[in-house]
């Protein structure tokens, strides 16, 4: 019952909401994670220190919190309207800070606690990392490793969360270059640096933005994460076991009769591999599904398209998760779905745009999961078309293949969830589309390939989530309206909620910043110095959500030196309680596949913005 009052809760606030608009999910009995306090603190100057935790469906709904330093209360009263207290204190060394739940007596609830080190840094927190060494390939040309993507999952069941994290290496290739590439590696690090394991998934897997998508997640249910992910022969576990023929190699030569193949690979076997999160030990291997078969099958013989790969977590039955894999989105699309309970993986089901017409060629770099049609079971937005729960197709709008998508709930005059999508096929431009029926309600066509577009509630003065994207001829509310012509510095790649309110905040490359819809231009508010971007122009960081804290979300990214991770935790009051996005099975699936394909921003399964109605406002704490 406690995510059914964490629901209720939020739609009822929202005044406008309808319950049966929404997700239909049971949450009597889904599945999800049993998450701890969360407590962070962040020293924001050498005398101010903030203390962040995160307020749970489990709470009562009154209830107060007292922060503690070492073992002594520094709260004059209670912490009543938010889950943030500010601590200013001359005292610099090493503390522990507590947050615990004040409770009737008799009633217990969940407190947590965090060690602030001596000397921390401004901000963030550091996560030193144990850098690979890096290789040779078989044409004698070097390679190194620099942190790529990550993810997050409670490995050891404690209610906190782990990283993830995946190397890349330096020479790693998109499917339409051929050449050799390092292995790609993942690793598992607790928040202190403590590295768990390390998984090498062998020089069979070639590395690159497409090939690689892993998810973290507890599929089985028993409070700790897995890490399910495609491999081949010669990928190395976290206890050094290898999988298969360890002396098997299908890269392409390269030779005078296929001088395009060097480095690809285009025959061999490939596998879907569930490790431990907490050991990165192989628990089961099964033969890949979707089979690579005939490359030409796919668009080309040189696994361009072949190896376009995707992947998703889904509640498919409403109940428990299911991992699905995904191959190839151009032409010919597969999706399969497996259900591991711990022992073995069992397939559910496989959809082949094969046996559907209508749906080859619709799949974008990257894809939602939500239950889209409220009967309670999760959809997967494969781009311009969606799979229903049950491995049959929803439906399909033939609008092709695009680089980025956005799922939530736009408009609060509209039932349910729907979607913003762009396409590349320099025609369509960029759609505004009903998640359950598909459904176009506004279109922005366009003659040329539209690569970005984004979608946040950025401007208080227009009801619902505002759109954009790389030309939509301006920023556009849910009734299509151009609000903004010629928004000034204005990117399209990723946002979050940082500074305190209810509007969304951009997040580009390194920069975090605030839409001026006065000014009609954005202003910087903070930039992670001395860190890197990943993946080019997309300029996404390591990862971004809610990973910890109070309800706002964190920025993982990763230093110039390549040694280290920041996890960057807003310093800024905030003058609202809400419980932790977290326990939204839609946003925390979109944690789970933000490194699949062209990173796309978290978004939950229903409206967050300030269009919400109810008691959440508070009292900022100076």
């Amino acid at each position: 019952m406690k995510h059914v009052l964490y629901l209720i809760i939020l739609y009822l606030f929202a005044g406008q909401l309808s319950l049966c608009a929404q997700p239909n999910y049971d949450f009597t009995k889904i599945k999800m994670e049993k998450l701890g306090r969360g407590v962070v603190a962040i020293r924001n100057t050498p005398y101010d220190v903030v203390v962040s935790w995160r307020y749970l469906s489990t709470d009562p709904q009154g209830v107060t919190f007292n922060v503690y330093r070492n073992g002594k209360k520094i709260n004059p009263i209670p912490v009543a309207n938010c889950t943030f207290f500010r601590d200013r204190t001359t005292d610099v060394s090493a503390a522990t800070y507590e947050v615990r739940p004040i409770l009737p007596r008799g009633k217990q609830g969940i407190s947590g606690s965090y060690r602030l080190p001596a000397n921390a840094p401004s901000g963030y927190i550091e996560i030193p990392l144990q850098r690979p060494a890096g290789g040779l390939t078989p044409d004698n040309h070097s390679f190194e490793y620099i942190p790529n993507d990550a993810s997050i999952g409670d490995v050891d069941g404690d209610g906190e969360y782990e990283i993830i994290l995946k190397w890349d290496p330096t020479n790693a290739h998109d499917n339409s270059h051929d050449g050799y590439t390092g292995p790609t590696l993942l690793e598992a690090y607790r928040l202190n640096g403590e590295r768990l394991w390390q998984i090498n998934l062998g020089h069979n897997i070639r590395s690159g933005a497409h090939y690689t998508p892993f998810l973290v997640y507890d599929f089985d249910g028993d409070g700790k994460a897995e890490l399910a992910v495609r491999t081949s022969d010669g990928t190395i576990d976290g206890k050094g076991k290898v999988i298969g023929d360890s002396s098997a190699d299908y890269r392409g030569k390269g030779g005078p009769e296929d001088p395009r193949s060097k480095g690809r690979i285009l025959t061999g076997n490939e596998y879907l591999s569930v490790f431990s999160g907490l050991t990165g030990e192989e628990l089961a291997t099964i033969p890949y599904i979707p089979p690579r078969g005939n490359p030409s099958d796919w668009g080309d013989a040189r696994a361009n398209r072949s190896d376009r790969f995707l992947a998703a977590v889904g509640y498919l039955n409403g109940h428990t998760p299911s991992i699905i894999m995904c191959r190839g989105y151009y032409t010919r699309t597969v999706l399969a779905a497996f259900d591991w309970d711990g022992k073995e993986l069992k397939q559910r089901w496989v959809f082949d745009s094969n046996q559907h017409p209508g749906y080859a060629g619709q799949g974008n770099h990257n894809l939602r999961v939500g239950d889209v049609d409220g009967d309670g079971c999760d959809e997967i937005v494969y781009g311009s078309c969606t799979i229903d729960h049950n491995g049959t197709g929803l439906y399909s709008t033939g609008l092709g293949h695009g680089d980025a998508i956005h799922l939530t709930h736009f408009d609060l005059s509209r039932k349910g969830l729907q979607v913003w999508d762009c396409h590349e096929n320099q025609r369509d431009g960029s759609t505004y589309r009903d998640a359950a029926t598909g459904e176009i309600l506004m279109q922005i066509k366009s003659p040329i390939d539209v690569g970005r577009c984004m979608a946040a509630d950025i401007d208080p003065t227009h009801p619902g989530v505002e759109m954009w994207s790389s030309d939509s001829k301006g920023i556009r509310n849910v009734k299509g309206e151009v609000i903004c012509r010629r928004p000034r510095r204005m990117p399209t790649n990723m946002a979050v909620w940082w500074d305190g309110d209810l509007l969304r905040e951009m997040l580009d490359h390194t920069t975090i910043s605030k839409y001026n819809w006065e000014e009609n231009n954005c202003v910087p508010l903070l930039r992670f110095e001395g860190c890197k971007a990943n993946n080019g122009t997309k300029g996404n960081p390591c990862l971004q959500g809610d990973i910890i804290g109070d309800w706002r979300e964190e920025v993982l990214v990763r230093t110039e030196s390549n040694d280290a991770l920041r996890l960057y935790v807003s310093p800024e009051s905030t003058s609202y309680r809400f419980h932790t996005f977290l326990e939204d099975p839609i946003y925390r699936i979109s944690i789970a596949v933000q490194n699949v394909g062209y990173n796309q921003p978290t978004q939950p399964g229903f409206y967050f913005g300030p269009d919400l109605k109810g008691p959440f406002r508070g009292t900022v704490i100076p």
